[in-house]
């Protein structure tokens, strides 16, 4: 599922481009991305430039923001925020097995925890969001979050495992998405 490092271009009108956000320094939605975050950001920049970028679609945590903000300003776009790309809660509280819980509800994408959302319900809310926002004339980047964006994708725990921070799927209308190799 990986494609050549952006060797995709021109892009067909309504291609998607889904962004995991760069290294945060924590989960909660204010959390701050890292140096390391910062620099992932900015390498989105020569990355996506060419690729005929006509929306921004976020997010509204400060670490999606922040990972679309560097691009948008080098094309002069707006960054949208859209509450139903939030990433998707587990559950409401705390738990010292949450890894373990993950893997269930990706086996079962029905099991919701106290407090928590369960993997169709997060889909569901941002296949809509994702609807609502692609550009038929254009390309579309999407930044959301690891959990989200591995629901889908429909990559199951360990391609959640496997993702990147960022990272980057193209998604072309009638076919399977793929993986783009970011420049190091």
């Amino acid at each position: 599922m990986t494609a050549p490092a952006l060797s995709v271009s021109p892009l067909p009108p309504g291609t998607l481009l889904l962004v995991r956000h760069a290294r945060a320094a924590g989960q909660e939605p204010g959390a701050d991305l890292t140096g390391e975050g910062h620099a992932g950001a900015a390498g989105l920049v020569p990355a996506l430039r060419g690729l005929s970028v006509t929306r921004i679609v976020s997010s509204p945590w400060r670490r999606a923001v922040d990972t679309a903000s560097p691009l948008a300003a080098a094309l002069g776009l707006p960054v949208i925020t859209d509450d139903r790309l939030t990433e998707r809660v587990l559950t409401g509280v705390p738990r010292a097995d949450w890894r373990e819980r993950l893997r269930d509800s990706f086996a079962d994408d029905t099991l919701a925890l106290p407090g928590g959302e369960s993997g169709a319900a997060a889909r569901e809310r941002a296949q809509a969001a994702l609807d609502a926002h692609r550009d038929p004339a254009g390309v579309t980047v999407v930044v959301t979050h690891g959990n989200l964006l591995a629901l889908l994708l429909g990559l199951g725990h360990d391609g959640w495992a496997a993702l990147r921070n960022p990272d980057v799927w193209l998604w072309t209308p009638g076919s399977a998405p793929t993986r783009l190799d970011l420049p190091a």
